[in-house]
């Protein structure tokens, strides 16, 4: 959970607030978990993502722009595979922390824009927005740091 944590905030303190804050929550609503519905991971992992959401509303703002077809841009797979997972880590924190929000919630949790414009309060075009977004700024990062040759 500490690594689902980090990948949401801008350090280790603020990580380890959302994973107290987040573990707090587990354990006052721990008499409304179902295991019909899903396994204690998967419930956890659920609250976490949401108080981690929590944690970066209350601390930004999201910027609200409508877009309703982004570019992709073209992040070479033999870029990121020459960067360690603490490297590219590193990289997803650069970006800001609506952007890496959203990024995280799409890429790594798999949600898709509907769902994370729910989650977040956006609209979908936004969410669409501060993904075409992130992918941008990491190629502009990962060909800083990993050039291709």
């Amino acid at each position: 959970m500490v690594s689902l944590c980090l990948r949401y905030t801008r350090n280790e303190e603020d990580a380890i607030e959302v994973l107290h804050n987040g573990f707090l929550k587990v354990f006052k609503n721990i008499h409304t978990y179902d295991a019909a519905k899903a396994t204690l991971y998967t419930w956890i992992r659920k609250i976490m993502v949401n108080t981690a959401i929590d944690f970066i509303r209350a601390k930004s703002k999201f910027t609200v722009v409508e877009l309703e077809k982004a570019e992709e841009p073209n992040i070479e797979a033999d870029a990121v595979q020459r960067l360690s997972t603490r490297e590219l880590l590193q990289l997803v924190r650069q970006l800001s922390p609506a952007t890496q929000t959203v990024f995280n919630l799409y890429v790594v949790e798999g949600y898709n824009h509907r769902e994370i414009a729910t989650m977040v309060g956006i609209s979908e075009g936004t969410s669409k927005w501060h993904l075409s977004e992130a992918r941008k700024q990491l190629q502009k990062l990962l060909n800083k740091v990993a050039p291709i040759k």
